[in-house]
């Protein structure tokens, strides 16, 4: 069955939430809400990957997300840490999170991979192409939904040269990573293809930008968080009909909605 993991940023600056959750106690409170609207995973991030985002140092990135992510676990809640840096890993680990969740699939930080061997954790290894002030520039593809297939298996073996066994490894296809528009739509029709590889496949679309470009403005402009919400929800019951192992959503009740009625109606 498709679980779901909740968004906790802990980030003054994410493209959503920015803010929101920078103290402690609202980033556990927010959490522990997400984990009570049926949250398997709390993915708990301090650095903002949104495009154009500035780097965060390692020592700031864990005075954020540490104390957050030892409360949630002493509440019994499954943590994941959302991270580029091997040391900010490390120390998530030992706090206590079961995921580390590399959107640059090991290539931000040379000494990821061997952080992660060593400390037992499952590794979500993401599609990526470069940091958020550039990844528009590199994403040139001819079939899309292909190439991302063959730059994660390569991910894959780089993984596994470093000692992470195959059962730890979840896929993600970085939809926005590198990827402009009606790409990423190429990624989700082809998702098949990653699935095929055969590690668990995490689909994260929540509130994206290429979710509101296929959607009509509101009157007033642009799009509504809650329209994104919505549109997140749909996109997440049709990954899940593709074979999506979890996906990766701010609002969980939505999401955690579609996939019961998406359920209801496959029978």
């Amino acid at each position: 069955m498709t679980g779901i993991w909740g968004i906790v940023n802990v980030t003054p600056d994410s493209f959503s939430d920015g803010g929101r959750y920078l103290d402690v106690d609202r980033a556990v409170e927010h959490g522990l809400r997400l984990r009570a609207d049926g949250a398997a995973v709390l993915d708990v991030g301090g650095e903002s990957t949104r495009p154009g985002a500035e780097r965060v140092g390692a020592e700031a990135e864990q005075q954020r997300v540490i104390p957050v992510i030892e409360r949630l676990v002493a509440a019994g809640a499954p943590v994941s840490i959302d991270t580029l840096n091997a040391a900010t890993a490390d120390a998530a680990v030992r706090a206590g999170a079961r995921i580390v969740n590399d959107v640059s699939g090991g290539l931000a930080d040379p000494d990821m991979r061997d952080v992660v061997a060593a400390s037992g954790a499952d590794y979500a290894i993401g599609h990526w192409r470069g940091f958020s002030d550039d990844m528009y520039a590199r994403a040139e593809y001819h079939r899309v939904a292909r190439e991302v297939a063959g730059e994660l298996q390569e991910r894959m073996g780089e993984a596994a040269a470093a000692g992470i066994a195959p059962s730890r490894i979840i896929l993600d296809p970085g939809i926005g990573f590198a990827k402009a528009g009606a790409q990423n739509w190429e990624v989700l029709r082809g998702l098949d293809e990653i699935v095929a590889l055969g590690p668990r496949v995490l689909v994260g679309t929540s509130r994206k930008r290429f979710l509101a470009e296929s959607l009509p403005d509101d009157p007033e402009g642009g799009v509504s968080e809650e329209r994104r919400d919505l549109a997140t929800a749909v996109t997440s019951a049709l990954a899940m009909h593709a074979g999506a192992w979890a996906v990766r959503v701010h609002h969980v009740a939505a999401t955690r909605d579609a996939l019961a009625i998406a359920r209801a109606w496959e029978g």
